[in-house]
């Protein structure tokens, strides 16, 4: 019995060694076959996994696709860049995803073959599969959704080659054109002679370039012009890029651009030669302020030669050439002088710079600067010394006018043609008690007359004298006897001058009439209050 129950034991433990043993290698075949990724179920669907925006997990197809997708950024904005244009609301119901809790989406039929994809939330994750219903099962090692977006991709670069207004082409080392879009193709029947066929490889349409106007620009394309079969010119713009011993060429038309600046060009000709005339020397910058544009007035007024101004010397580099040759008013202290020289093209810039320099040589300049569309600056300058000189001879022979009348001791006031005190005199101030000199602005024939009535005795004089100053053409001169408050008598005289202007004379008589009644002296045509 005892070695019966031994047996027993001993296969009651050999049974459950075995059954341990199955168990454990089972779990570990399970574990060796268990897929990495979270997809097990579908491994050959093209699958997204998404944490909000991040990727946690793709199948290989849709790493493929991802790759196949051109630009840059996260995986969710490459996917959104190219699955927007296959799903209208896409983004409206992502938005409303975590409401409704799947979607189910196929792309229009304008879009090419259809495209289905399907989203859905779980535990917390965006699930995106994307499937081709045409094309179900992956052919040739390639995924379907990878080689789909690339042969999209292959499209759009085809029909944008195709339709590009730009021409392009590609050529070997040697000069060979290998590849040229339609336009290029177009361009080329239309410049090859009537009985000239296409071959290959294509002909050269371009080969020297034309000079550029002005000064050359860093990356700047170089200019060509090809002229067609049937007559007339057409200009392009040429730019290559070279990559494996091969160069790729882009020629964009540029004839609106050159007859833009041809009519700009002639346009400044034609300015230069009317300023050429001017005697006020101008000097237009541009919005970097370089010199464009000058008249040889400029020249002669500043001095400055005219190989100097042909280089777009800058405005500060002009000024101080001037400064150099003495065409400016030497400031005291340098540093200053420049900061004035910004003040004034900020002043400039405004339209509210205009000063008058007066020059160590004599001569005076009136400088005036005016801005100008698109930040430009023009800078005029004219020698006013004659009308300077002019000037203050005029104020010096007024100086002496005034000198001589205030000798007089007869009271003097002259008014304009227009009722306005022009000068009076020392005497009248003397005699009426009041300077209208001081204020002559506000100083007329009807208001200095009130202040003569508020001191005389009533008279008709005064309404007489302001229609003979208004009168036109010829007058003679009247006078007439006026008694003051006080009862000092004074005779009164009104002489007509040059241009209608009126002179009024006043001087105390102790021979007058002492009669209330004025006693007026005029010329036979007139008539007598």
């Amino acid at each position: 019995m005892d070695w019966l129950l031994q047996a027993e034991l001993f296969l009651l433990a050999l049974a459950t060694a075995g059954i341990v043993l199955g168990a454990i290698a089972w779990m570990e075949r399970r574990q060796r076959r268990a897929p990495v990724s979270v997809f097990a179920e579908d491994t050959s669907a093209t699958v997204f996994l998404f944490d909000g925006e991040a990727m946690i997990d793709s199948t290989p197809g849709a790493r493929a696709l991802l790759a196949a997708i051109p630009g840059q950024g996260s995986p969710w904005a490459r996917l959104l860049t190219y699955l927007t244009p296959h799903f209208a609301e896409l983004e409206a119901r992502l938005l409303r995803l975590p409401l409704d809790g799947s979607l189910t989406l196929t792309s229009a039929p304008e879009k090419g073959n259809a495209l289905m994809l399907q989203a859905e939330l779980r535990g917390g994750l965006t699930r995106v599969v994307l499937t081709d219903p045409s094309h179900q099962v992956p052919s040739g090692g390639q995924d379907v959704m990878a080689l789909r977006a690339m042969e999209e991709e292959i499209n759009l670069l085809r029909d944008t080659a195709a339709k590009a207004p730009v021409l392009m082409w590609k050529e070997r080392a040697n000069g060979d054109v290998i590849w040229a879009n339609q336009a290029y193709m177009l361009r080329a029947s239309e410049v090859l002679a009537a009985n000239q066929d296409l071959t290959w490889p294509l002909p050269r349409l371009f080969s020297e370039p034309v000079k550029r106007p002005g000064p050359a620009k860093p990356n700047e394309g170089k200019r060509h012009t090809l002229t067609l079969r049937e007559g007339g010119e057409v200009w392009y713009e040429v730019s290559a890029h070279e990559e494996r011993g091969e160069k790729m060429f882009f020629a964009t038309p540029i004839d609106s651009l050159v007859t833009c600046e041809t009519a700009l060009r002639d346009f400044m000709i034609t300015l230069t030669k009317t300023f050429a005339h001017l005697h006020v020397g101008l000097a237009i910058f541009d919005q970097h302020r370089q010199l464009v544009l000058f008249n040889p007035a400029l020249m002669v007024l500043t001095g400055l030669p005219a190989d100097f101004l042909t280089m777009r010397p800058s405005l500060l580099s002009v000024l101080d050439g001037m400064r150099d040759r003495n065409m400016i008013p030497e400031p005291k202290d340098y540093r200053s002088w420049r900061r004035q020289l910004m003040e004034m093209e900020r002043a400039a810039a405004s339209g509210l710079y205009e000063e008058t320099w007066s020059l160590p040589g004599g001569q005076t300049y009136r400088v005036i600067g005016r801005p100008h569309p698109n930040g430009a600056l023009a800078l005029l300058i004219e020698d006013i010394s004659s009308e300077m000189i002019r000037t203050r001879r005029f104020r010096a022979d007024l100086e002496i006018s005034q000198s001589v009348m205030d000798q007089l001791e007869e009271a003097i006031a002259v008014f304009s043609p227009g009722g306005q005190l022009v000068m009076s005199n020392e005497a009248y101030a003397r005699l009426w008690g009041v300077d209208p000199a001081a204020n002559l602005a506000e100083a007329t024939l009807r208001s200095v007359s009130a202040t003569w009535r508020d001191r005389c005795a009533p008279s008709p004089v005064w309404a007489d004298l302001e229609d003979f100053a208004a009168q036109g053409g010829e007058r003679s001169a009247w006078g007439a006897d006026l008694r003051l408050l006080d009862g000092r008598m004074i005779a009164a005289r009104f002489v007509p001058l040059a241009g209608g202007a009126t002179m009024t004379g006043y001087r105390l008589s102790e021979t007058a009439s002492t009669s209330p009644k004025a006693i007026f002296m005029k010329d036979p045509g007139r008539k007598t209050a």
